[in-house]
């Protein structure tokens, strides 16, 4: 999912971090911002975020390994693995204090590295971000034990390499778009991260958040945006109705506004 919208000070970069290559784009200037983009999305796809934040802050709009302009992990990553990344994104370029602002799976790594580093975030900014593990219905669970189950007899039948590649046609069939447009390695990797449960990850949060959601996401419902709001202790909650999963798309607007009066406040702050 691709998004043009350039502004005039767009700067492509690529740096390699313990042998990994990362691309990013960096526009405006001030204080540091790193922009995370959801699954299956790239650096384009958050552009408009990036332009709104970029009037007051230097923002990194990043393409997450196995997306966009930087190439897939060599091992199926976790969470852990892409926190890290960040991580030490930030002391290679000796970011101080930033803001980190995630929609989606990106919003995922936002929380995990603003629990482990809660004295070293500026403040927060989740956009539907992901975290909370889903409810899960019969029928979910019908399909997952019938997957189990077909795996077992696919590699008991056609043997290891045949029952692989039937396994990812029925998976690509089944599976949601995001995982039936994704290679191999990135299913594997989707599969490892997508039921993480960062709850417990919550209440560390020492940073300053807003919650920026849609009233009408399915992906991250609003209910995990309010128990967000709950567990995080210095959070706020804005919703917009009618709003789906790209909440920042269908109502730019009002995104644009809410964001900037955050950005601003915690610039005089």
């Amino acid at each position: 999912m691709q998004f043009e919208n350039r502004v005039p000070d767009q700067v492509e970069k690529d740096i390699e971090i313990n042998g990994i290559k990362l691309h990013y784009e960096e526009t405006g200037s001030g204080r540091p911002l790193l922009l995370m983009h959801g699954w299956g999305c790239d650096h384009t796809t958050v552009r408009s975020i990036a332009k709104v934040a970029s009037r007051t802050h230097r923002v990194l709009n990043l393409d997450m390994p196995g997306f966009g302009q930087s190439p897939e992990p060599e091992e199926v990553w976790t969470v852990d693995n892409y926190t890290d990344l960040v991580e030490s994104l930030i002391g290679k370029l000796d970011l101080r204090k930033p803001v980190l602002a995630g929609h989606s799976f990106g919003g995922r790594v936002a929380i995990q590295l603003a629990s482990r580093r809660p004295d070293d975030i500026d403040s927060l900014i989740l956009v539907d971000a992901a975290g909370i593990k889903p409810r899960r219905t019969f029928r979910y669970y019908r399909k997952v034990y019938t997957f189990k189950a077909m795996k077992h007899l696919a590699n008991l039948f056609l043997g290891k390499e045949k029952a692989q590649r039937a396994i990812d046609r029925w998976r690509g069939k089944s599976g949601s778009s995001d995982y039936a447009g994704a290679s191999p390695k990135m299913r594997a990797i989707m599969s490892r991260v997508v039921n993480l449960d960062l709850t417990s990850c919550l209440p560390a949060i020492k940073a300053p958040t807003l919650l920026v959601w849609g009233e009408a996401d399915t992906a991250t419902p609003l209910a995990d945006a309010k128990k967000m709001e709950r567990l995080i202790p210095d959070s706020g909650l804005v919703s917009f109705p009618g709003c789906g999963h790209y909440s920042f798309l269908d109502n730019p607007g009002q995104f644009a506004a809410v964001v900037s009066s955050f950005l601003n406040s915690r610039i005089q702050s």
